[in-house]
């Protein structure tokens, strides 16, 4: 199998401990300021409601979620689901001003999150199967299989790169309107930015993970030419 060539595993190794170490630090940083209130005491949900207010954003709902760290903005339906929509922590403050981010991006039709969004159906299309593909190709020897699971997986590579600007301009905007509005302190918005940051780099692995992967299955492609 191609991922136990040397080169690739070689190749593959360092995105690896870079996603491992991500996802410790976001998990241990959200759970350690998740127990942090901040001294205002306004919840998540009341943050992120009064940020999308104040950017002139309305008829977003806001909702809870079950899953820990399931916190998104779904575009399609206006949606912001928050995991701790009811606590006042800095974590909670912090994710929902984020999240809350991303919706005034999508208000405001910021052109790189238009363009994930637009990306999403091929993403999904071609991370489901370029692998399939792509080892029927390598073991049928049929050259241009291989090549189709290479191109589809490069959708989903693209998918990953465009989503680094996106989440750090919310992230950005988050850290903004937090500071203008009261809600958190100076030492708090340290705290908060510790948070963006750790969930930041999880989409810094992911993204060097699947472009390494991209790179590994070009060079297992030429290898077998």
């Amino acid at each position: 199998m191609w991922l136990f060539y040397p080169e690739t595993l070689i190749l593959l190794f360092p995105a690896l401990i870079l996603a491992i170490y991500a996802q410790y630090k976001v998990r241990s940083t959200y759970a350690k300021y998740l127990q942090v209130p901040t001294q205002r005491r306004v919840t998540a949900a009341q943050v992120a409601d009064e940020i999308m207010a104040r950017a002139g954003v309305s008829g977003v709902k806001i909702e809870g979620t079950g899953r820990a760290l399931g916190d998104h903005y779904d575009p399609r339906s206006r949606t912001l689901r928050l995991s701790a929509a009811g606590s006042a922590s800095v974590a909670a403050v912090g994710v929902a001003a984020h999240e809350a981010g991303h919706a005034i991006q999508h208000a405001q039709r910021y052109a790189p999150l238009a363009l994930r969004s637009a990306v999403v159906p091929a993403a999904m299309f071609g991370s489901q199967l370029a692998f399939p593909l792509f080892f029927i190709g390598l073991f049928l020897r049929a050259d241009p299989l291989v090549n189709i699971g290479i191109i589809l997986f490069s959708a989903a590579v693209l998918f990953t790169l465009i989503t680094l600007p996106v989440e750090f301009n919310a992230s950005r905007r988050a850290v903004a309107a937090l500071r203008t509005s009261g809600y958190v302190t100076q030492e708090e918005l340290g705290a908060v930015k510790e948070v963006l940051t750790a969930a930041a780099l999880t989409y810094v692995a992911a993204a060097a993970m699947a472009a390494l992967q991209l790179l590994s299955m070009l060079m297992v492609a030429n290898r077998r030419r």
